[in-house]
């Protein structure tokens, strides 16, 4: 004979066996159908969690070409699986509808956001790299040869790792740029 067990999981786990609520007390109807976003997923795509420069292995789990979830991917030596609340949170830096998918640009003065062609932006940044490298150049001061600029800076952010910060210093430094820094941590 099998005994009913009431719905509501607290009278479950007060009138069964489950005092502790670590079984059948703790599901509710619903929760038991349930089952976990990453069972549809038509592929799974190894991934970096973008956040800072630790470098936690990710799980992209994508459904139709759309992301449903993002794990920890256990394989990872530097996080075995597991990610900080903002690596966990990755999932809406990629499926937010308030995501920026384009390139956005205010003209000087403006109070309003234009979508810009990509080309067409980066253009405008070597443009402006050529004209501030020109009209801030030094080629000495106070008598000694500096050949440098000072209209030019660089702030890595954490996101980036020592490769892509090498790359940068290198990049800036061959633009005459002094005032090189970066936050990387691995």
């Amino acid at each position: 004979m099998t005994r009913h067990l009431p719905s509501w999981p607290l009278l479950q786990q007060v009138t069964g066996r489950d005092r502790l609520a670590r079984g059948d007390a703790a599901r509710s109807s619903r929760s038991r159908t349930l089952q976990p976003r990453t069972v549809e997923a038509d592929r799974v795509v190894d991934s970096i969690c973008p956040y800072c420069a630790v470098g936690c292995a990710q799980k992209v789990f994508v459904k139709d070409g759309r992301v449903t979830q993002i794990e920890g991917n256990p394989a990872s030596p530097i996080s075995r699986g597991r990610l900080c609340p903002k690596g966990s949170a990755s999932k809406q830096l990629v499926t937010s509808p308030t995501r920026v998918t384009k390139v956005r640009y205010r003209r000087p003065h403006g109070t309003e956001w234009e979508d810009l062609d990509r080309d067409a932006a980066i253009d405008m940044i070597a443009d402006r790299v050529i004209k501030t490298r020109k009209e801030f150049w030094e080629w000495e001061s106070e008598g000694k040869r500096t050949r440098r600029t000072l209209g030019i800076a660089s702030l890595g952010g954490a996101t980036l790792d020592n490769e892509e910060n090498y790359l940068m210093k290198k990049l800036y430094t061959a633009l005459g740029a002094i005032q090189i820094e970066n936050q990387a941590r691995i």
